[in-house]
């Protein structure tokens, strides 16, 4: 078999899914695929580039495609689209980490945050204004999710106890679009 990216990318989600972010490395990974550390770099530029198209790979998925047409109002769309990326992210370990990482570097591939960003316009905010709500909800998803593992993994609440995500959104979501319910 060939080596490609996708393949590289692929293999890398692997090893998030079942190992986490700590056994991530360019060497685990050139292990996996039976290759030298040197032979990766003809597809990713470096780590960070890695973890941003893992990343995309995670999120470009079909159960974050959302058309906010399908909703009556842009606060509706939004309540949908974080949910749904707070429940995909939640069972991989270290996922938040990995996304704050393609988000800092400024990823554009990144679709459903693309989305929440047109969504926040259609609600009226200017682009800038977007933009920041987009970073706002961003966070609290990551956060959520990395809380969350958290109490999970350090035995602390199971995965039934409630963890506020919901209420924390829709107090976010009045906040950004007040105009609607």
């Amino acid at each position: 078999m060939a080596l490609t990216q996708s393949a590289v990318v692929q293999a890398a989600v692997d090893i998030l899914q079942q190992f986490g972010l700590a056994d991530l490395s360019m060497r685990r990974l050139a292990r996996e695929l039976d290759v030298q550390v040197g032979a990766l770099y003809w597809h990713v530029k470096n780590k960070q580039e890695l973890l941003a198209q893992v990343a995309a790979q995670l999120l470009n998925s079909p159960q974050l495609d959302l058309d906010p047409d399908d909703f009556p109002e842009p606060r509706q769309a939004l309540l949908q689209l974080c949910r749904r990326l707070y429940l995909t992210l939640l069972p991989i370990q270290d996922s938040a980490e990995v996304l704050e990482v393609a988000s800092v570097l400024g990823t554009s591939e990144l679709r459903p945050l693309n989305r929440m960003e047109e969504i926040l316009q259609r609600g009226e905010l200017a682009a800038q204004e977007a933009a920041f709500g987009r970073q706002l909800l961003l966070n609290h998803i990551l956060g959520s999710v990395a809380h969350r593992q958290n109490l999970i993994q350090l035995e602390v609440a199971g995965e039934d106890q409630p963890d506020g995500f919901d209420w924390a959104l829709e107090r976010a979501l009045t906040g950004l679009l007040p105009g609607s319910n």
